[in-house]
């Protein structure tokens, strides 16, 4: 497969009922990630993001607890299930948690997250062909509509910022 548009990210957020920001963070306390291989790294490379770790260099997003090479805060990083995070955000003092599960849990992740992704993150939906398709012009004429400024004004008036163009 190949692609030929990016279309859209779902920024993942670091959320807390505790703070209200991430500097007012105590020593040591529950941060809880997705446990899944994909979304552990995306949420280590975001806790990197906000300088609350640091992970070994060229890790990316293949990052697992094991690669945290600095903790300033000792924070006690909790690898659970992905669509267990919202419900157990009361009993942690932050938790990174995908939008496709914060915005069913009533989050808002422009206005309740702390930290969030913007539209430079890898993790965009894409348009993916075929290799040997990429060249057609219907999927051509497809790639630049998703790109088009109509679906970035779509994405903006009816997501406000909690589906990012990406493109």
């Amino acid at each position: 497969l190949t692609q030929i548009a990016k279309v859209h990210v779902e920024p993942m957020g670091v959320y807390s009922q505790k703070v209200t920001k991430i500097e007012q963070l105590r020593d040591k306390a529950v941060v809880a990630i997705p446990n899944d291989p994909t979304n552990c790294g995306r949420a280590l490379m975001l806790l990197e993001q906000a300088n609350l770790i640091e992970l070994r260099k060229g890790v990316g997003v293949l990052a697992t607890e094991l690669d945290i090479t600095k903790n300033p805060k000792q924070l006690q990083v909790k690898a659970l299930e992905a669509a267990q995070l919202p419900r157990i955000l009361p009993e942690v003092d932050l938790a990174v948690i995908n939008t496709n599960y914060a915005l069913p849990a009533g989050l808002v992740p422009t206005k309740d997250a702390l930290f969030i992704e913007g539209s430079e993150s890898p993790y965009a939906n894409v348009l993916a062909v075929r290799t040997a398709d990429q060249n057609k012009p219907a999927l051509q004429k497809l790639a630049q509509a998703l790109n088009s400024p109509e679906v970035k004004a779509y994405l903006n008036e009816n997501f406000a910022g909690d589906i990012v163009p990406a493109f």
